[in-house]
């Protein structure tokens, strides 16, 4: 059944359209972020484009889409995709790990967020906007969709580990004027769960389509730092789950331990796994590799933290 406005969903202070159909067979339906143009207007027209490997382009439209369980638990997870903010893997990361969410009594949101080259006003920053309004209107529905809106998580993959890393701790900054209720409602996230993500652009670490499309060819220092997460840790912000393999040759493995370190330094809960095989992009786990195990370390740290139960 959709979730839809007789659910009592807010969007701003009037009732949620009717969700759209889901993207994907398991989902239950999908939100649209913004009501209207997104902030600074522009972008593609269409619908997505979708790759034979289940990545899409096209983001005419910013959107969430809604996974519940059967069961659920009262916790919840904004789930963001990689592609280096060219393209977003929906099918092998996003989706998948939306699956495995719910099978744990999690609610689970797949996030359709805007991509920067795609000709948004916004530039850069539209992504971001995104982000920040999709946790913002996750809170502002947490008592109609019976969700704590104290365990509100993030789960990010390459590209989606730096764009939901970067929510978590950049979350007290005005990145879009205030558009509705939705918007008087925290953006921080009370978990952060990463996966082989882009950390820093700073040399030599800085070879990645992420820092090619947020920052350009030739940065200068002063952004390289303002576009690194690490720069932006502090105390108070919640824990953090990281794993990347050894062998990753895209986002370089001093990604994640240069964010343990900056964790540790600011007081900040941080568990960090290195597996020795799996490339970059393992999504859920390659079979015979190690990597196949994050999902269970993830589900005891969640446990352990008192995320879920």
């Amino acid at each position: 059944m959709l979730i839809g406005a007789s659910t009592g969903l807010m969007f701003g202070g009037m009732p949620l359209p009717a969700l759209s159909r889901a993207r994907a067979d398991d989902a239950v339906g999908t939100w649209p972020l913004w009501e209207g143009a997104p902030p600074g207007g522009g972008g593609p027209t269409g619908p997505e484009q979708i790759s034979a490997h289940g990545a899409i382009t096209n983001v005419s439209t910013p959107t969430l889409t809604i996974w519940r369980p059967e069961r659920p638990n009262g916790a919840a997870m904004l789930v963001a995709g990689g592609g280096g903010y060219q393209r977003i893997q929906m099918q092998k990361e996003a989706e998948a790990a939306a699956r495995w969410l719910i099978g744990l009594g999690v609610t689970a949101f797949t996030l359709a967020y805007r991509l920067p080259m795609e000709g948004w006003g916004a530039g850069r920053l539209a992504p971001f906007q995104d982000a920040q309004r999709a946790v913002r209107m996750i809170r502002h529905n947490a008592p109609a969709l019976d969700l704590d809106p104290h365990r509100i998580g993030g789960v990010g993959f390459s590209a989606g580990g730096h764009l939901l890393g970067m929510t978590s701790a950049r979350s007290h900054e005005a990145i879009y004027a205030s558009a509705d209720a939705i918007d008087v409602a925290s953006s921080a996230l009370d978990l952060n769960l990463l996966l082989y993500p882009i950390v820093t652009l700073k040399p030599p670490y800085d070879r990645t389509s992420t820092r090619r499309v947020l920052i350009g060819a030739h940065p200068t220092p002063e952004d390289s730092a303002m576009w690194s997460l690490e720069t932006h840790i502090h105390r108070g912000l919640r824990p953090f789950f990281l794993t990347q393999a050894a062998d990753d040759q895209i986002s370089n493995p001093a990604n994640t331990a240069i964010l343990e370190s900056a964790c540790q330094q600011a007081a900040v809960s941080v568990e960090r796994h290195l597996f020795p095989m799996g490339g970059h992009g393992f999504g859920m786990g390659i079979p015979g590799t190690e990597t196949m195990t994050w999902p269970g370390l993830a589900e005891s740290w969640m446990r352990k933290t008192g995320f879920i139960a």
